[in-house]
């Protein structure tokens, strides 16, 4: 594993050794993985699987580019690219999808979206509607009102839980 530029606020770090195991960052990070890696990755920033890749994990990242070979489930939560030498068995969920071709996916995917009403919001946050009702009226959690319908903005909502304001 290299580390790369550390002046750059959103580090770079290459595996390119076999690993396994969980990989978590608080921080947002360019992870590119070129070796094998068995396990959980947990990435903020952008992931890239390289072409030389054969990764058996779940992945839960921001922006993940995959290259390489995959077999597990994959949720982007902005977006997720499927390159022409990728192989991606497992599931996938995101907001965003570009599968280019050539690209080799064996799965289900389920699109969803960038906004949230309060029912959504419950479901995604694991919150009861009456805590998150008091929550959104008092301010507390970004969103906005129309008229009586709330939305909130996933990656909004994803960084006011990561900020630890939630209680």
């Amino acid at each position: 594993m290299a580390m790369r530029d550390r002046r750059d606020p959103e580090r770079a770090i290459e595996i390119s050794a076999d690993m396994q195991g969980t990989l978590a960052f608080k921080d947002p990070v360019n992870l590119k993985i070129t070796g094998k890696f068995n396990g959980t990755l947990d990435t903020k920033g952008t992931l890239t699987v390289g072409e030389t890749a054969s990764v058996e994990a779940h992945i839960n990242g921001e922006n993940i580019i995959i290259a390489g070979k995959i077999k597990g489930d994959v949720t982007a939560r902005k977006m997720l690219v499927l390159m022409p030498t990728a192989t991606l068995n497992g599931n996938i969920a995101t907001p965003k999808l570009n599968i280019v071709e050539g690209a080799i996916f064996q799965g289900k995917c389920q699109m969803f979206d960038e906004y949230l009403d309060l029912d959504g919001l419950a479901k995604y946050l694991e919150i009861d509607m009456t805590s998150l009702t008091e929550l959104a009226n008092t301010g507390k959690i970004p969103g906005t009102k129309n008229g009586n319908a709330w939305r909130f903005e996933r990656t909004k909502i994803d960084e006011w839980a990561a900020s630890e304001k939630v209680h």
